[in-house]
């Protein structure tokens, strides 16, 4: 009796326990925080069971420490946005769609202007949890932190749901999703335009004084406005303007979108998403005009004509100029239709080669990748493979194999015929687009801003100029007159024109080994090697095939054609999965060598910021290792002696930016000075704004530019 005494209030208190956890609410649907010093990160749901076919929302929380801020989808002039992928596995299937952004702030930054959050941070994405049971919700996101330095982050999250009968109600980190809906841009209700001078225009009810005091408009793609400039607002009756200054003043966008912030004078902020807003609109008053766009597309077509012209100038494209010539020299004596034939398929080919790279270049914009003009260098496995490319043919011009058949004074690509002018048409785009010549700048500016068939027009005007030489020689005679007619000759002329070719494969051999350590020269030159071998085998096998040794000469072709195989294979496996060493993170030999005299640093926004700050001269010198204009002009300029003793005498900082791997804050800050591709040079003096340089360079134009800074 006394023990029954004892246990009988420990058994209705576990019964009145069990019964409370019945109807207590599930726990709340958060993952395994990931913790670093600057942020705490979080998977969470509004749900926290799941119902039949339920759509769910997920989404990263950032808890910011305080200083610390991350980016919008537009992160504006430097940043990166957050990236964040959601899928469900175990019973259900599903995955998830893309971020609904909150409205942005405008966060100034070391002299640039960025959009992004600070503080808690939610971000959502939609789901729709097809069929029934439980579900594990696998996330994968990455993000960008910022303060005085900014620190990547990433992490993995699992989240497993419980399954419900029906569809449930929402739980207990609801409230979050709520918060972030508010903060969610509302699709515009009014009229919207704008005019060349970047006056836009919103026509509408709810726009009247007592509701907007002040607004502000951010873009959703960095490049169109001047981010940082002041944008002067004034009101008319039921319209609001707001005057944007262009990233590029001689070219203004196509459309625009983004997002507008209105301001009440109660502080309340009102944020609405404007989509393809265009430069004029029916019946709006005072519609912005579309005349004036008309000449500085013409103007780049113009500039992108002289462009293609200088192109044939530069050392990029020698190599395969010179193969040129030589096909040249070898027609003088032939008819004048074979001539303008051969002319017609070189510049089909230029032509084609500028139209694929400029849709590759626009169709990677428009999904919101940072890429500019020559941008495929920065791919070691492009760069491995042109190497490899122009190898071969130097083994060609050296009589190693011939592509068909022949006498021994005719070049490969002349062999070929049509075939061979289209090829050499593209080699030669290929090999151009490391440069950039001048006039180009501001020619690729507007091209990949304009509307698609302008920039389809831009970029052929610079294909028509890189093929215009070839073109007119062949097409009038008289101007072939000066070139040496065919002869034996010819044989040598054609195997020393594969040196050219071999230094290109140097000069690439150096830009992978820049990208990727010594494990990329050791790929480079392996594959080389064996691509040689494979090549001495398919000549070694045409030669059999003269002599009727078939049996011996398919053994060849089979083994070649293993060795092509096998090195393809290779290099496109271990690229990708091959991680970049220290030596590609940083600064490249040629920004650390130099004269320790004068203060030679890396580029990087807040370095920028202070030195300017300090009221520092800074000259900022945009380069990559496989832009040969930047080398030459680094040779030629920036490294002699008396250009190093001008700036150590003024006290001018050198900054230079490296862009020849990826990086987003080059990008941008090229394109603040309407620019798509490297060499930039820019000088700042004292207090002063940014002063582009030419892009070629001499001593005298480099020192006659800072001769104006003081003394330290």
């Amino acid at each position: 009796m006394k023990i029954f005494k004892f246990w009988l209030p420990l058994i209705v208190l576990g019964l009145i326990l069990t019964g409370q956890s019945h109807i207590q609410p599930a726990r709340a649907a958060v993952s395994v925080p990931l913790q670093s010093a600057h942020d705490t990160a979080t998977l969470i749901t509004d749900h926290d069971a799941l119902g039949p076919d339920q759509t769910l929302n997920a989404a990263i929380r950032l808890q910011l420490q305080p200083g610390w801020h991350t980016y919008w989808k537009n992160p504006g002039d430097a940043g990166e946005a957050t990236s964040l992928t959601v899928t469900l596995s175990g019973e259900r299937k599903g995955s998830s769609d893309q971020i609904k952004w909150p409205t942005p702030a405008k966060i100034p930054e070391s002299g640039l202007m960025a959009y992004g959050y600070e503080g808690d941070v939610v971000l959502p994405v939609t789901l729709r949890a097809t069929g029934v049971g439980p579900a594990t919700l696998q996330a994968h996101a990455e993000w960008l932190v910022c303060a005085n330095t900014c620190v990547p982050e990433k992490g993995d999250f699992t989240l497993t749901l419980p399954a419900a009968s029906s569809n449930t109600p929402e739980g207990q980190e609801a409230p979050l999703f709520h918060r972030a809906a508010a903060q969610t841009p509302r699709p515009s209700p009014f009229r919207a335009g704008f005019d060349k001078d970047g006056v836009l225009t919103l026509q509408g009810e709810g726009l009247d004084a007592a509701h907007v005091a002040s607004a502000w408009f951010m873009p959703d793609r960095s490049g169109v406005i001047d981010q940082l400039a002041d944008q002067n607002f004034r009101k008319s009756g039921d319209s609001v303007a707001i005057h944007l200054t262009w990233a590029t003043p001689a070219a203004p966008p196509a459309d625009l979108s983004g997002v507008i912030v209105l301001e009440g004078s109660d502080g309340r902020q009102r944020a609405y998403e404007l989509a393809h807003v265009h430069p004029s609109i029916e019946g709006m008053k005072g519609a912005p005009v579309t005349a004036g766009h008309a000449t500085p597309w013409l103007k780049a077509m113009i500039f992108a004509f002289i462009a293609g012209l200088i192109l044939n100038l530069m050392p990029c494209v020698f190599p395969v100029l010179a193969m040129k010539a030589l096909s040249l020299i070898k027609m003088a004596g032939a008819a004048r239709h074979a001539q303008r034939r051969s002319a017609l398929f070189y510049a089909v080919g230029v032509i084609g080669a500028f139209l694929a790279l400029a849709a590759l270049t626009l169709i990677l914009r428009a999904g919101g990748t940072q890429v500019g003009w020559g941008f495929q260098f920065q791919s070691p496995l492009f760069v491995i493979t042109t190497m490899w490319l122009l190898f071969l043919l130097a083994l060609n011009l050296f009589s190693v194999f011939e592509i068909t058949p022949g006498a021994i004074d005719v070049g490969a690509m002349t062999r070929l015929g049509a075939s061979g002018d289209i090829i050499t048409g593209v080699l030669a785009v290929i090999l151009a687009t490391p440069c950039t010549a001048p006039f180009m700048g501001t020619a690729l500016a507007v091209a990949l801003t304009a509307p698609f068939m302008i920039s389809v027009v831009i970029f052929v005007a610079m294909g028509v100029g890189l093929a215009c030489p070839y073109v007119l020689i062949a097409c009038f005679p008289a101007l072939g007159r000066f070139l040496p007619r065919p002869g034996a000759w010819m044989a040598v002329l054609k195997q020393l024109l594969a040196f050219p070719l071999l230094a290109s494969c140097v000069w690439l051999l150096w830009v992978a080994t820049v990208q990727g350590g010594a494990f990329m020269t050791l790929l480079a030159a392996s594959g080389a090697v064996t691509l040689g071998l494979a090549a001495w085998l398919y000549g070694i096998s045409q030669r059999q095939k003269i002599r009727g040794a078939r049996g011996l000469r398919r053994f060849n072709l089979v083994i070649a054609l293993i060795l092509v195989l096998a090195t393809v294979m290779g290099v496109v496996w271990i690229i990708p999965s091959s991680d970049p060493p220290l030596d590609a993170q940083i600064v490249s030999a040629r920004q650390q060598s130099g004269d320790a005299s004068f203060d030679r640093q890396k580029w990087s926004p807040e370095v920028l910021a202070e030195k300017r700050a300090a009221q520092k001269p800074v000259f900022v010198d945009m380069t990559a290792s496989w832009c040969i204009t930047c080398l030459v002009n680094d040779r030629v300029a920036l490294s002699t002696s008396s250009v190093r003793k001008a700036f150590a005498a003024r006290g001018v900082t050198m900054l230079v930016g490296d862009w020849t791997n990826k990086d987003d804050r080059i990008t941008a800050y090229l394109r603040l000075f309407g620019r798509d591709g490297v060499p930039l040079y820019v000088y700042y003096k004292p207090g002063g704004e940014g002063v582009v340089l030419p892009q070629i360079l001499t001593p005298g134009i480099v020192i006659k530019a800072i001769s104006d800074a003081p003394h330290p």
